[in-house]
């Protein structure tokens, strides 16, 4: 492509082991953006895949000149691996998909046509989630209700990071240095005209997600501790509440032995409650820690990604 050619579109593509349905996804993404343009660009970001989705994105590369790919040293995670499609980017507009198919390409008309009547973030919001266990419908639905009443920045719920946004987003996007990428609360936290478009999600067409439970963990964390601060004055309350109690008892453990002249005993009652308050204090330990080792990945400043080959001349692509 050649560097002075106008982009309209670039579509950023995280890929993980999804060697099976790259060809299907090239093509529907390509028969549905170029009702937008003929200038576009899609670019692929390897994150360590283990099958041959970096093979497969190679040939895709031979036979069209809009397709870029980045391919990961290692796998970093899905975020970083659409933060890196970010830097690459050179579009007027850009989509955020995922590489599974659950997000159907056929929106991206629908989700431009919005961004063209002035909105400079339009997400796609699931009503209804196909091919997901009872239980991940459940636990998603519960974290994102609990990240919008705790933070302070209105994260809309039901969304991925499927979307459309304004080149002015991802030029601010990219001064946001922090290590644990939680984009969907970067984007709302960036505020201008924000909008949605209702979709039912598709069953994952092969394979199983990349998202395990732990990872889904730490996502969640990363939402939470980026965005809010509620867990560390949850820590302060337990901490002055247990405070307070331990006066009490103290007062009245005083009282009883010098005026009651009667000492209160009990190892089982003593024994109990030192594990009760010790749990309290691991866990409020492990909160603080939360924070902390996130300020830690910061100050380390390790480059969030290493790109192990691309088609793209970027300053992250060389060593």
């Amino acid at each position: 492509m050649e560097e002075n050619k106008h982009i309209a579109i670039s579509v950023i593509i995280p890929i993980y082991n999804e060697s099976a349905i790259i060809e299907e996804l090239y093509n529907r993404l390509k028969n549905n953006v170029l009702k937008i343009s003929q200038n576009y660009e899609l670019i692929f970001v390897n994150d360590g895949s283990r099958d041959n989705s970096l093979e497969e994105l190679i040939k895709l590369t031979q036979i069209d000149k809009n397709i870029k790919y980045i391919n990961f040293s290692r796998n970093f995670g899905h975020q970083i691996a659409v933060t890196a499609g970010l830097d690459a980017c050179i579009g007027d507009a850009v989509v955020i998909i995922d590489g599974d198919l659950q997000d159907p390409p056929e929106l991206i008309p629908e989700l431009y046509a919005k961004h063209k009547e002035g909105f400079e973030v339009v997400y796609a919001k699931r009503s209804k989630r196909n091919g997901e266990s009872y239980l991940k419908k459940i636990t998603a639905n519960l974290f994102y209700r609990i990240l919008k009443k705790i933070t302070y920045v209105d994260i809309p719920v039901d969304t991925g990071d499927f979307r459309i946004i304004d080149k002015k987003i991802v030029n601010y996007l990219r001064k946001m240095p922090e290590q644990n990428k939680f984009l969907r609360g970067q984007i709302a936290w960036l505020g201008f005209k924000q909008t949605h478009i209702m979709f039912e999600r598709d069953e994952r067409k092969h394979g199983q997600t990349g998202y395990s439970f732990a990872k889904m963990m730490r996502f969640a964390m990363d939402g939470i501790t980026g965005f809010s601060d509620e867990p560390l004055l949850f820590v302060s309350r337990l901490g002055l509440f247990f405070s307070f109690i331990s006066f009490v008892i103290i007062a009245y453990a005083l009282y009883s032995h010098f005026v009651l002249l009667r000492t209160i005993t009990g190892w089982t009652s003593l024994i109990i409650s030192t594990m009760f308050i010790g749990g309290v204090q691991l866990i409020s330990v492990g909160i603080i820690g939360e924070y902390i080792s996130r300020i830690n990945k910061n100050i380390n400043n390790r480059p969030l990604y290493i790109i192990g080959d691309t088609n793209i001349e970027t300053d992250a692509s060389k060593p």
